[in-house]
């Protein structure tokens, strides 16, 4: 079989490890997306150990560590600050690695981009596509500036907003679940060493998890509303008086929430594509083809793992056919889809005010991404 030409839109995490992996099994790769440059600021990412188990088989995970911040257990206090519960986390990359590691977001795509142009993948930004033409054998894909490229397999990884996803005419968009969440990024206090979560008081969720030796995110979780009118300055006081509420280790990250341009604000939104992923020859991974509330904690890991899935099952199989996608599609839909719909029940009980069974519906997560995908 000649080697393959793959086109992949979107330079995130879904969209940089695909090229990776493709890459270094001897495809043929060009990677382009429509920001202008590499991100440079962001946040926090947490990253649990099936997300960890990808980034070893990519190939970053020794630079990534070098970087991130690693930890094995998880604790649960009260808004006072009170220590409740101290347990293990659960090693869903196998007992090799931690259980969880957090870094900064800009830090992980400067690392996986820097590694996929060390395999040849040849990136472009400020790079958008017009037209994606599908036939039989291949993709034409036109781009804005009016050159086009001709592609075996187009990957959309291009988020949330998928572009590609509305051109091979798949129409479902993301909803909102009814939460918003605020997040900081600022100086990691040394009582801060593992993700602690608070369930309660003004928040629904107030939680926090390390990036670095130096940094971390916090972030507070309430109904969503719209908070697009707050100045900068306004949203930073608006955060620090939601994070008065809770004490112990928020003290000490409240007295470093002191730069405005580093307070985000989101709301919660969910989808599936319930059923297969592709149109042809043009597939979406990532959020374009899934997206979930961060009540699990499970965007990336699954972004990646889509990847890893994809990787495998383009070189294993030697024709772009049914049997691939099927095998695709068998291997990723109801695993996503078990973890975007327990995201999105953690989040329901919670604004229903309703007790339900948190440790049952995280045992039973853990127990399938213990599992490779």
């Amino acid at each position: 079989m000649s080697p393959l030409n793959v086109l992949v839109i979107g330079a995130g995490v879904a969209g940089a490890a695909t090229a990776i992996l493709l890459a270094e099994r001897g495809i043929d790769v060009d990677l382009i997306d429509v920001k202008a440059d590499v991100p440079t600021s962001g946040s926090g990412i947490t990253l649990q150990g099936n997300a960890l188990r990808v980034l070893r088989d990519l190939g970053v995970w020794d630079e990534a560590s070098s970087h991130g911040y690693c930890f094995d257990t998880l604790g649960f206090r009260a808004p006072d600050g009170t220590l409740l519960a101290e347990l293990p986390d659960a090693r869903t990359g196998g007992e090799d690695l931690p259980a969880t590691m957090g870094m900064y977001r800009p830090t992980l795509a400067r690392i996986l981009l820097e590694h996929a142009a060390s395999l040849g993948v040849k990136a472009r930004f400020g790079v958008c596509v017009q037209e994606l033409d599908r036939d039989d054998t291949g993709v034409t894909a036109t781009f804005e500036d009016q050159t086009n490229g001709r592609y075996d397999l187009v990957v959309g990884a291009d988020g949330l907003r998928s572009r590609t996803r509305s051109q091979i005419g798949i129409d479902i968009e993301p909803q909102g679940t009814g939460m918003g969440i605020w997040r900081v990024f600022a100086p990691r206090p040394d009582s801060v060493t593992r993700t602690d979560l608070t369930y309660g008081g003004t928040c629904y969720i107030a939680g926090y998890c390390p990036t670095g030796r130096d940094t971390l995110y916090a972030y507070l979780v309430e109904d969503a509303q719209d908070r697009s009118a707050l100045t900068p300055d306004e949203a930073l006081e608006t955060m620090r008086t939601l994070a008065a509420d809770y004490h112990g280790p928020w003290d000490d990250i409240r007295d470093g929430m002191t730069d405005s341009s580093r307070i985000n604000y989101t709301r919660f939104e969910s989808h599936v594509v319930d059923g297969p992923w592709h149109r042809g020859r043009v597939v979406l991974i990532g959020d374009a083809a899934h997206s979930c509330p961060p009540t699990l904690a499970q965007g990336a890991a699954q972004a990646l793992e889509d990847a890893a899935v994809l990787a495998d099952v383009v070189v294993k199989h030697h024709d772009i056919d049914d049997a691939m996608w099927d095998e695709f599609t068998d291997r990723r839909l109801e695993r996503a889809k078990a973890v975007v719909d327990s995201s999105v029940q953690l989040g329901r009980w919670m604004l229903d005010h309703e007790q339900g069974d948190v440790p049952g519906l995280m045992h039973r997560i853990s127990e399938i991404l213990t599992i490779p995908a």
